[in-house]
């Protein structure tokens, strides 16, 4: 991807719980401020509370969820074969751009390993007639550009307000037909080092280089799914000009080319649009396709890879079907059951059951030619690698043998379908509705093939399950177990066919000598029309009869709600030195009530369709809820049942201690976790409550924590004093709180006083700028936090210009910290600055990883942006104009689906902002100057008495900072 880890690249992360979805499936003057956005006063609580509830409803079956999911569509062909799908959505003044080219990394020939990727970053650096393809579509309202590669196709994605549909179309249409006179040697250059600095970047996580491992063991040499997206290093070294040029011709032309338009447009529209710009590129060769089908082993295999991780890793892989073939949606579905499901059937065995994991992930993906059946276990420190192996062999045995349940399978199925009603509320970017058509149509000539395998699910019988197990998971199985001890691969020399160690690289054609000139016509880039005003939902508030707000934002789009229950907490309430104590409360609140066990939970949510979940943050505790509209009410009971009445059983309290220990461990063996708990710690002081609240907290503390430590922290904290409840989606004021009441109106609070939060404590300032180096040994890649406290408390009314300042320096693919260490010189994949958002004291931080070599080079490349902004280099008029009238553009796009909106929502009331905020925003951006912005930049964002934390190799990095003049201090991971 340009910004993204691209798709296939990494392992199903096994720390989480991971959400399977199908492979298609798979947001002040008067006329500024739209009339229907104010704060309105809701009908009171009593009168709500008196309406009678009906008896409760019937929760939605599969069938009604599959009503509901529905994406109507027009296509159209022009003569040069590129097709066009276009799906009218009228919700938002928005139109997503999804383009799709039947070309991916599985049509790479032996030594260009990585290119289809590599040709992806080509694509945004320019054409003949677009020089910088992100500027005039963010300066017009567009989302950031992006795009992805995986094995079978590349695709590019932008989300544009509806009157610069014209600029989007002329764009992409350059690109397509006019792209080789604007590709250089240079850009050539820098695009291929951004590329291997994102394999660096990947492979320096744990765990990083297992999906290489995964491949080879799977697929013999030559197979066209063997090799990773990303490539080899050497390969990548290797790609020349001449490839670009091969590659484009190759395989870019429109008839291999799926062109989605969704959202605020018609096919009667968009038809002479297409055509204007498309239809005079002329057709390209065919895209040839291979033979690549699943792959039988000949006997079992298993591999051990040693690896700097915190616990053992077991991983059982087979290759399987095509997306098409008849066993690929029960494989999807029975994988889920197997461990994709809260209360999957490995959840049950290894984690509450026998616990000999802390975590289980498995997942069936199915691509166009090969899909890959992966379970996960991560084992506990304590336990043994043989036992949990057998018993994860015994679980699939025992699946294969017996098949699901009609319950786990309606669960399952109910889970999938209603993952993918939310995924509706998105016209374009990845996973939206024109990714989902566009798949369709590319894979399998049909753009309803979304429906195809939802009808396929509702169909489904448990032995059709079982039989698609055994038929695949019958065959011999791929085992890898990754232990903790010193890396034993080098990740540079993986990704490519497997046998790199016996073909020397090859080289690159450097005495080609190619002419880069204009291949086509000069075309003018149109200009966009103006935007409407920003369409942000109403917003009403009431209170329940024991004084917890309510606010809603009512937005009917898809049949959900999407409900934070907030509390005004957060592990800042952690006394000094007893870090993690109430997120180990927080996540107990799931694990049992006092009359539903932690699987009674898991399968309640299930048989609703939908999710529940915890966040302890640091400085506010929430239960969010995501619910179909038919089943909020019961949703709502389960959620109040765990809110209110936690067991914090003496087996749940084992269970989650040993999870969030070894959540201590994987954040100590991340470069991110360790660069954050070194940071926050110097920049804050050891004992300020922010120090830690960001970290998973202390190991010693978490295993020493009682039943009634948790028992006092919930009384302190949970409770209706603390409480707000904030809601978007297809509900009314009146049904959300005669709902509120039936479920959370009679929890009273208890009589003791709520404790004080203490966040406003005078920060320690730094006497002079200082860099501490966390020795990481074996680290391809450096990860950097550099940062100050930035000398202002919460949020204040008139602070928009810092926040267009830092979004010059450092927030977003054009700032000039991106610009200049990725763009220009290509080292690091990307580079971020923030100003997060706190209640107390707030800091300046920017965050990224470099190539290991690169480590001084590019802290020095940073203090001189710094310095630079704005003595010697104020805002330009380029950049002016994109983060004030652009972002005023931008803004539909920021609110397009009810979590984003959730989101504006919870901020305001965390910033004690009015809930009509975000209306506020065009006027607010229209009256900041040059001269705001420069002040903004020269009071809060400069570089004295700046805290420098590398996390990385000591023997690679301490060289390079010598030439620094700032102190270095070195500590051992293991210390913090």
């Amino acid at each position: 991807m340009k910004r993204l880890s691209f798709e296939a690249r990494r392992a199903i992360p096994f720390h989480m719980k991971r959400s399977l979805a199908l492979r298609t499936l798979a947001p002040l003057a008067a006329a500024l401020v739209l009339a229907g956005c104010s704060t309105t006063a809701a009908t009171p609580a009593e009168t709500a509370a008196a309406q009678t509830l009906e008896a409760e409803p019937q929760i939605a079956s599969l069938d009604d969820i599959i009503a509901a999911v529905d994406i109507p569509y027009e296509t159209f062909t022009l003569d040069n074969g590129l097709t066009t799908i276009v799906h009218t959505d009228r919700k938002s003044p928005l139109v997503g751009v999804t383009v799709y080219y039947r070309v991916g990394s599985k049509h790479e020939p032996r030594g260009r390993t990585g290119f289809a990727h590599l040709f992806e970053h080509i694509m945004f650096t320019g054409s003949e007639n677009v020089d910088n393809f992100d500027i005039p579509l963010e300066a017009a309202g567009s989302t950031g550009t992006n795009g992805s590669t995986s094995y079978d196709r590349t695709n590019y994605v932008e989300t544009v307000p509806t009157g610069a549909l014209d600029l989007a179309l002329m764009m992409e249409a350059d690109r397509m037909g006019y792209l080789l006179g604007a590709v250089t040697q240079e850009r050539l250059d820098n695009q291929r080092a951004v590329v291997q600095n994102e394999k660096r970047q990947g492979d320096n996580q744990p765990y990083g280089l297992i999906n290489y491992q995964l491949s080879e063991g799977l697929l013999p040499v030559g197979h066209p799914y063997r090799h990773s997206v990303i490539g080899s290093m050497a390969d990548l070294s290797a790609a020349s000009l001449l490839d670009v040029r091969e590659w484009f011709t190759d395989n870019y032309g429109p008839n291999n080319v799926v062109l989605s338009l969704t959202g605020d447009i018609d096919a009667e529209t968009a038809r002479p649009m297409v055509e204007r710009w498309f239809g005079a590129i002329p057709r390209g060769p065919e895209v040839e396709q291979f033979d690549a089908g699943p792959v039988t082993l000949a006997e079992p295999r298993s591999d051990t890879m040693t690896d700097q991780v915190p616990q053992v890793l077991l991983v059982r892989a087979w290759t399987g079907p095509d997306m098409q073939h008849p066993d690929a949606v029960p494989l999807q579905v029975g994988m889920y059951i197997l461990g994709g499901l809260a209360s999957s059937r490995l959840d049950n065995a290894m984690v509450r059951g026998a616990e000999l994991a802390t975590s289980v992930s498995a997942a069936y993906q199915a691509y166009e030619q090969i899909g890959y059946a992966q379970t996960y276990v991560q084992v506990r420190p304590d336990k043994s690698q043989d036992e949990a192996q057998a018993l994860l062999e015994t679980e699939i045995a025992r699946l294969i043998a017996e098949g699901p349940t009609q319950d786990e399978l309606d669960r399952a199925t109910t889970q999938i379908a209603s993952s993918l009603v939310g995924s509706l509320e998105r016209i374009g970017g990845f996973g939206g509705k024109g990714s989902i058509l566009a798949e369709g149509l590319l894979y399998t000539g049909n753009a309803d093939f979304y429906r195809t395998e939802l009808e396929r699910m509702a169909q489904l019988l448990p032995e059709d399950v079982r039989a698609a197990m055994e038929r695949w998971l019958s065959r011999p199985a791929y085992n890898l177990a990754v232990v903790p001890g010193e890396r034993t691969l080098d990740g540079g020399a993986m990704g490519g066919w497997g046998d790199e160690h016996l073909t020397p690289a090859p080289e690159p054609d450097t005495g080609v000598d190619i002419e880069v000139t204009r291949t086509g016509p000069e075309i003018p880039l149109p200009t966009p029309e103006p935007v409407g005003e920003l369409t942000f939902p109403q917003v009403e508030r009431a209170t329940l009869s024991n004084g917890i707000e309510v606010v809603l934002a009512r937005r009917a789009s898809v049949p959900k709600v999407s409900l934070a229950l907030t509390f005004d907490a957060g592990s800042v309430v952690d006394p000094a030195g007893q870090y993690g104590t109430h997120a180990t409360m927080v996540d107990l609140l799931s694990e049992g009530t006092t009359t539903r066990s932690a699987l009674d939970i898991a399968v309640k949510q299930e048989t609703l369709g939908a999710s529940l979940s915890f966040d302890a943050g640091s400085e506010t505790t929430a239960a969010f809820l995501s619910a179909l509209s038919p089943n909020l009410q019961p949703s709502l009971e389960l959620l109040a049942d765990v809110v209110r009445n936690p067991a914090f059983a003496p087996d749940a309290m084992e269970r989650v201690k040993s999870q969030r220990t070894a959540g201590v461990a994987q954040e100590l063996s991340s470069p991110a976790g360790l660069a954050n708990r070194a940071f926050y710690a110097l920049v804050y002081g050891e004992t300020h409550p922010y120090a830690y609240a960001s970290t998973a907290g202390d190991a010693e503390v978490i295993g020493a924590l009682t039943r009634e430590d948790m028992v006092a922290e919930h009384a302190e904290w949970i409770r209706p004093a603390t409480a707000t409840i904030t809601a978007v989606g297809d509900v009314t004021i009146d049904e959300l709180v005669a709902a509120l009441e039936a479920t959370l109106g009679d929890w009273q609070d208890p009589a003791t006083p709520v404790p004080a939060k203490d966040v406003d404590q005078t920060l320690p300032l730094a006497n002079a700028p200082r860099v501490v180096v966390v020795n990481r040994p074996n680290s391809p890649s450096s990860y950097l936090v550099l940062g100050r406290p930035a000398r202002i408390a919460g949020w204040q009314p008139g602070m928009e210009a810092l926040d267009l300042a830092n979004e010059v320096i450092g927030s977003g693919f054009l700032s000039r910290l991106n610009n200049d260490l990725r763009e220009t010189k290509g080292w690091t994949y990307g580079i971020g600055s923030s100003l997060p958002n706190a209640q107390g004291p707030r800091t300046f931080r920017i965050a990224t990883q470099v190539q290991a070599d690169r480590t001084a080079d590019s802290i020095e490349v940073i203090l001189d942006q710094l310095e630079a902004f704005p003595a010697s280099r104020p805002v330009d008029a380029v950049e002016l104009q994109r983060v004030t009238d652009g972002n005023v553009r931008n803004l539909p796009n920021r609110f397009e689906t009810n979590g984003q909106v959730l989101g504006a929502l919870l901020s305001n009331q965390n910033a004690g902002r009015d809930d009509r905020y975000q209306t506020l925003l065009p006027q607010l951006y229209s009256a900041i100057d040059a001269e705001d912005i420069n002040a903004a930049a020269r009071d809060y964002l400069q570089p004295e008495n700046i805290t420098i934390v590398v996390v990385g190799d000591r023997e690679t990095v301490e060289p390079q900072l010598e030439n620094l003049d700032i102190d270095v201090t070195y500590v051992e991971a293991d210390s913090l």
